[in-house]
């Protein structure tokens, strides 16, 4: 009898550990299904991510290409404005140093001759001035007009103020050193005096 009941109980420890086991490999089947599926989930998440992930980069990339594009244009605009100011500039330097020769030479071609040898010699100073004039008109050079206008500061350098009737108030009335421009640049303002 002991046997026999030994007997049924093992053979119930057995069938309790079959069920046992039996529950235990579901589980385990369900588990690794969860795995799967959360795996698969992760996946797509990690794809996403990745997916998000490249696509900041390549924005960030265009940006930066769109911004050396913008930089080289503005590079190859800024070039260009230099070499055409420096055309169109190119004798300033060799006015600026002229313009003393020039004012030396008004100021020589306003002596009084007083025989024939002298009015030749300023008939010679005044053909070599009108040609150095006219070279110098070739390159841009313009005189700035000045006595009878009305005082700008852009294009006059007020030394002196005065008060005479022929002209009204804030006109120059005399000019010292002519001024000059070079196409559109003033290379040097007229010293004047102005009216009060």
């Amino acid at each position: 009898m002991t046997k026999e009941k030994n007997n049924t109980l093992n053979e119930e420890v057995e069938s309790e550990t079959i069920e046992q086991v039996e529950l235990t490999n579901e589980e385990v089947e369900t588990v690794f299904a969860e795995a799967e599926d959360s795996k698969e989930d992760s996946t797509n998440i990690d794809y996403a991510a990745e997916i998000q992930n490249l696509t900041s980069k390549l924005e960030e990339a265009d940006n930066r290409y769109l911004r050396l594009q913008a930089d080289f244009d503005n590079f190859r605009r800024r070039t260009r404005l230099d070499i055409e100011a420096g055309e169109k500039y190119k004798a300033q330097k060799l006015v600026t140093e002229l313009l003393p020769t020039l004012d030396n030479f008004e100021r020589a071609l306003q002596i009084e001759a007083d025989n024939e040898q002298t009015r030749s010699l300023l008939q010679g100073m005044e053909m070599v001035y009108r040609s150095l004039i006219d070279a110098l008109k070739k390159e841009g050079l313009e005189p700035i007009e000045a006595v009878g206008k009305e005082f700008d500061p852009n294009f006059h350098q007020a030394v002196m103020q005065g008060e005479d009737e022929n002209f009204g108030s804030n006109i120059v009335s005399a000019e010292f050193q002519k001024g000059y421009m070079l196409k559109d640049r003033i290379i040097r303002p007229s010293m004047v005096k102005v009216n009060q």
